[in-house]
């Protein structure tokens, strides 16, 4: 075994050869070395097998990587209790912030605009000596991208619901997320002040989602909130009290203080700030704290109630100033006991952007499927299923979750009716998903998202071809197949009906080019109505075109199809044979 970086002399010592016949053999591959030089891992790895042994190379850690093995190590002697941290999700306008505002007693839920929290807040309260910790996020994605970059803070999550709407589609998604997490989860029927509320309605709608109400033998805790009148607030409180009790949550206040980045800002008085969540140690005022890639002496420490403390205990959200700069929220912090050392670890930090790091996630395709359970690397692989409608999303559940293997099991982590969003492209990449469409597209802005994070996004139009691919994927037999390349977006502004032709939709190109020779699909809503179409014409003005750019206008006739509709979206592509990657 080796450690990057790998020196020529310390290869030489792991496979028991003289250093002068290693540099003699590196010689006669055209790489001149000292012994006192470094070789890349590939190079170590040949010049092992021809010497006949199987090299070990340990990758050199990170800055964070090495930090973290730190203070895992550290001695915890004085475990205590610690208040729960809790996250509040659901659907838009059911009340998450009026409950907290409830509970806090602020007006933080009249500052809202539209119904949606403008930052994610932390906020500690204190229910007859026993404190919690609420955080506040602007909705499930952000939840879920938090966990992305590593950060599980939350203990909780108390899932709101409005008792006279039930179970909405971003309730159904915040579940979804909620489980994937792995935490504790609670429900808060809320607005219970309002006339007509049909409990075995919503009752009914939990349990398709796995939430079974404990008064129906199941083991979800529903409480009946209003956050008008106040009632069940103080039931909701001693609910997670008696979550924290059960689940004996502890943490070292005398070590050095560790935690995460819940937001952070940079100001005109303060310089940057930021609100901290303390996992465990304390932290004190002076301290030296490492924070992603910013530094600094802390010189404030104001608790969420905006009073001026000197000291920070476990669980406990507090907003400090000193750092050097704006680290993102999610990042872990540490405290270290010299500035020099905070320094360089920052620098180092800053040399990776957080943005690139996050991209070389090992995320899980079709196409290095087999490899990775070759490699011990996949035991279970997830899935998101999108489709058009409910009867296909409940035929690929049931397909899919049959296809399990002693090696491998299939996990549907979250399933919907519609166009594939921004927040499956967060929840498959925290959790290493791949996303299988069904008749079902997404938007371009989606797409980037998910090329950036490096989410294998499938679109099927045959549900037995889904099937094919994952069997093939896993049995690693998947062949070179002929894939989609997205080449242009247009939508339909007019349409004009022509005797004897049909339908012409007079289009803008909003991105990309349109050829003729090329395929199409109409989508509408985020569904697909038609699939690979050919485009019988093609027109700029009244010329005939072979192709149209970005920002111009056109008129498309689509072979054998005129139910086109103004706001119609074109999606055009190529086939392209692509080689994969086994």
């Amino acid at each position: 075994m080796v450690t990057e970086p790998i020196l020529v002399k310390d290869l030489s010592a792991a496979l028991a050869v003289k250093t002068g016949e290693l540099i003699a053999k590196l010689m006669s591959q055209g790489i001149m070395a000292t012994a006192n030089q470094s070789i890349s891992v590939e190079t170590a790895i040949l010049l092992a097998m021809e010497f006949g042994t199987e090299l070990i190379v340990e990758r050199k850690r990170t800055v964070l990587e090495q930090l973290e093995k730190e203070f895992q190590q550290r001695e915890r002697a004085h475990l205590e209790k610690r208040p729960p941290v809790v996250t509040m999700l659901g659907h838009v306008d059911h009340g998450k912030t009026s409950l907290l505002d409830r509970i806090r007693k602020t007006s933080v839920a009249s500052g809202e605009a539209g119904g949606i929290t403008q930052h994610i807040g932390s906020y500690q309260v204190d229910l007859k000596g026993k404190k919690i910790t609420f955080l506040d996020t602007p909705g499930h994605e952000a939840f879920t991208s938090m966990r992305a970059r590593g950060a599980n803070m939350t203990d909780v999550v108390v899932l709101v619901v409005a008792a006279d709407d039930g179970v909405m589609p971003q309730t159904a998604e915040a579940i979804d997320h909620a489980k994937a997490a792995g935490v504790e989860i609670l429900v808060a029927l809320n607005k219970m002040d309002l006339p007509g509320v049909d409990l075995n309605r919503v009752y009914g709608q939990l349990a398709e989602h796995g939430l079974t109400p404990a008064e129906w033998s199941g083991n979800t805790e529903i409480v009946k909130t209003s956050a008008l009148t106040g009632q069940g607030i103080e039931d909701l409180l001693e609910h997670l009290d008696f979550i924290a009790e059960l689940k004996n949550y502890q943490a070292d206040p005398t070590i050095p203080a560790t935690g995460w980045v819940v937001e952070a800002k940079m100001t005109t008085s303060r310089g940057a700030v930021a609100t901290l969540l303390i996992k465990e140690g304390q932290l004190n005022k002076g301290d030296i704290v490492l924070a992603g890639g910013a530094y600094g002496r802390v010189r404030t420490i104001t608790d969420s109630w905006g009073r001026s403390i000197k000291k920070a205990t476990p669980s406990m959200p507090v907003e400090i100033s000193g750092l050097d700069g704006v680290p993102h929220a999610g990042d872990k912090f540490y405290c270290l006991s010299d500035i020099n050392a905070a320094k360089d670890a920052a620098e180092e930090i800053r040399s990776v952007s957080r943005e690139e790091s996050l991209a070389r996630r090992s995320q899980v395709t079709l196409d290095n499927l087999f490899s990775q359970i070759e490699a011990g690397q996949v035991k279970e692989l997830n899935l998101i299923v999108r489709a058009d409608v409910q009867g296909s999303v409940d035929v690929l559940t049931k397909y899919l979750t049959e296809l399990s293997t002693p090696e491998v099991k299939l996990k549907i982590i979250h399933t919907g009716v519609g166009g594939i969003t921004e927040g499956d492209v967060v929840l498959a990449e925290a959790s290493v998903a791949i996303i299988i469409g069904f008749n079902v597209v997404p938007e371009d802005r989606v797409r980037q998202i998910a090329e950036a994070s490096h989410v294998d996004i499938r679109l099927y139009s045959i549900i037995y071809r889904i099937t094919e691919d994952l069997k093939a994927a896993m049995q690693g037999i998947l062949e070179p197949d002929l894939q989609e390349k997205t080449i242009g977006r247009l939508v339909v502004r007019n349409t004009f009906r022509v005797s004897a032709i049909g339908t012409i939709a007079g289009c803008f190109v909003e991105s990309g080019v349109v050829t003729k020779n090329a395929k199409l699909r109409l989508i509408r809503n985020n569904v697909i109505l038609k699939d690979a179409c050919s485009i019988e014409s093609l027109k700029h003005f009244k010329d005939d075109v072979r192709e149209v750019k970005a920002g111009l206008e056109c008129g498309v006739k689509i072979a054998g199809f005129d139910d086109v509709k103004i706001d119609d979206v074109l999606e055009v592509f190529e086939v392209v044979e692509v080689a994969r990657k086994l």
